[in-house]
């Protein structure tokens, strides 16, 4: 899993190369030209977070309504919507979810724009889907997904933006501004603070986790991680609905790990912090900037929000392994789990 971890900023680079770039735009063009009416994402377990962010990028940067298939409509229930209007994206590492496949199947059927975000080109869901985009992460290692997720994010970031342009092709201040990302990741990889806080949360018997508009995906993603790797309950909230009553669970016992950027999402979440120090629970920021009332700050470079889940997850992810081998648990091989997980 460390590997994997420290291996992300060069996975950036590799999808920000003219090859990369060149394929993504293609797919982008064509999806620009189709005018899709709505969007429909697909996806399972960290995955279904990417996708989740991907809807975030849809709603607000193409301003066209996005949402979250739930495959056993189909799968189960033998529901067949009309999708004709529709881009349908399937989101997944191996593509081999037979789910997700069947989703992207009957999709494409009933004449819908069908595209497949893998990490397996030679995949099931690739060939299912008319459209296919390789996250080009490489083998990874652990059961944990950690590269091929921020990969997935990167790769979606771009397709938006392609899809945005028209033609596929970034503006060259977006181009500038995302060749930085491989040293953001560098020098946030590089902090020492997620592996000394695992001392302090050796012995949590739950965690919650919270953040709103790009920040939420993150905050899903790090429940996740920290549940599979180190099986400490962690629940996760958008920002919103932690004060929608699950607020009342918090206390100096619950530790909170709040995502608070830049931008409106981050704005948004300071509210939220302060209703957190109300309880008095132990608090964790992860994001640019001191917040009144944490403990603590994992720290993040300041980037456009878009960009920010692509580097606020880092830390988290550090965390998730270090609070693993200090439970005395295997963060490569967690217990019960595989890398592909077969579902329908």
């Amino acid at each position: 899993m460390a590997a994997d971890v420290n291996e992300q900023p060069a996975g950036y680079a590799r999808l920000l190369e003219p090859s990369s770039l060149t394929a993504i735009a293609q797919v982008a063009a064509v999806i620009a030209e189709r005018r899709p009416k709505h969007v429909v994402f697909t996806a399972r377990g960290t995955s279904d977070h990417a996708a989740l962010y991907a809807a975030y990028l849809t709603e607000i940067r193409l301003n066209l309504p996005a949402g979250l298939a739930s495959p056993s409509a189909i799968t189960l229930f033998g529901a067949r919507p009309d999708m004709s209007e529709a881009l349908v994206i399937g989101v997944s590492q191996s593509g081999g979810s037979p789910d997700l496949t069947e989703v992207l199947r009957v999709a494409r059927a009933s004449g819908a724009l069908t595209l497949a975000v893998t990490n397996n080109p030679d995949s099931p869901l690739t060939s299912a889907a008319e459209l296919a985009i390789d996250v080009v992460s490489g083998h990874e290692r652990a059961v944990a997904a950690t590269k091929t997720y921020t990969a997935e994010l990167l790769a979606l970031l771009l397709l938006v933006e392609g899809i945005r342009a028209g033609d596929g092709r970034l503006p060259a201040d977006e181009r500038a501004a995302l060749d930085t990302l491989p040293d953001l990741a560098e020098r946030t990889l590089a902090d020492p603070l997620p592996g000394q806080l695992a001392a302090r949360y050796r012995f949590a018997d739950r965690m919650v986790t919270t953040g709103r508009g790009y920040a939420y995906p993150t905050a899903r993603e790090a429940a996740l991680k920290l549940m599979e790797t180190s099986y400490l309950p962690a629940l996760a909230f958008s920002g919103a609905d932690l004060l929608h009553g699950p607020l009342a669970m918090t206390d100096p016992d619950v530790p909170v790990l709040a995502v608070v950027g830049a931008g409106p999402g981050g704005t948004a979440m300071r509210e939220v912090v302060t209703k957190v120090g109300e309880r008095r629970a132990d608090l964790v920021v992860v994001g640019p900037a001191d917040v009144p009332g944490a403990a603590a700050r994992m720290p993040v470079p300041q980037v456009d929000e878009r960009y920010a889940p692509l580097l606020d997850i880092l830390p988290v992810q550090r965390l998730a392994l270090a609070l693993a081998l200090a439970r005395g648990e295997d963060p490569d091989a967690p217990r019960g789990l595989h890398k592909v997980t077969s579902t329908l």
